[in-house]
């Protein structure tokens, strides 16, 4: 099966799973969302986030296809642009980590690894702009699709406990510090990458300063 990841953007939107096209569960605060909800602005408040979003910081998700068809997603950001935070008990996050909000993986592709992959992407590019770590909310009671991760499966690919709770304990995963996920993350996202960073693109050049050769960073 041919795999392939690319940024969340409006134009692919649309192909997040029916429930979270329009779901604002981390994009607005507990009130603002019930008002959204009740006035059918869901979309629009969704859309008007991430375009925000993308204007200020940039890339903030990714989209797996799997034989060109969407098989998931994961979503994360600076904890400013994620209100509902503050109404987990365990918050706030810590300031030098950037969130893993939310993802899903379709039904019918579970079981392939396909989370992994998401999470690695998500590490690669928040490595790639300077960040420690990622934090996210766990759900230690998850019994089905919803909009916060699974307790058991954050703790599967690499996270631990920094702040307990019976339902939704706080999680990090330190990047700079963890070698073998490192390497492991740009295995297996090179492969994967698309249009993050497209395959076939130009070296970036080299610059030449005082005689000593200066070679980007990778």
């Amino acid at each position: 099966m041919a795999r392939r990841l690319e940024p969340l953007t409006l134009a692919n939107l649309g192909d997040l799973p029916a429930p979270c096209r329009a779901c604002v569960f981390w994009e607005l605060d507990p009130v603002a969302a019930r008002q959204a909800g009740r006035a059918g602005d869901t979309e629009l408040e969704k859309e008007a986030w991430l375009s925000q979003l993308l204007l200020d910081w940039g890339q903030a998700g990714v989209v797996l296809y799997v034989d060109e068809e969407p098989a998931g997603y994961a979503v994360y950001a600076p904890a400013a642009y994620l209100p509902r935070i503050q109404a987990f008990p365990t918050a706030p996050v810590s300031p030098d980590a950037i969130v893993l909000a939310t993802g899903r993986i379709q039904p019918r592709y579970l079981g392939m690894g396909l989370g992994k992959v998401l999470v690695q992407a998500v590490a690669k590019d928040v490595l790639k702009r300077g960040f420690r770590a990622l934090e996210a909310f766990g759900d230690s009671r998850w019994d089905g699709p919803s909009c916060v991760w699974p307790t058991d499966f954050l703790r599967a690919v690499g996270f631990g406990v920094v702040r307990d709770h019976p339902r939704n304990p706080r999680l990090r995963l330190d990047l700079r510090s963890t070698v073998t996920w490192r390497s492991e993350t740009a295995a297996v996202v090179e492969r994967l990458i698309g249009a993050i960073r497209p395959e076939h693109s130009p070296p970036a050049p080299v610059t030449v300063r005082d005689g000593l050769s200066r070679e980007p960073l990778k």
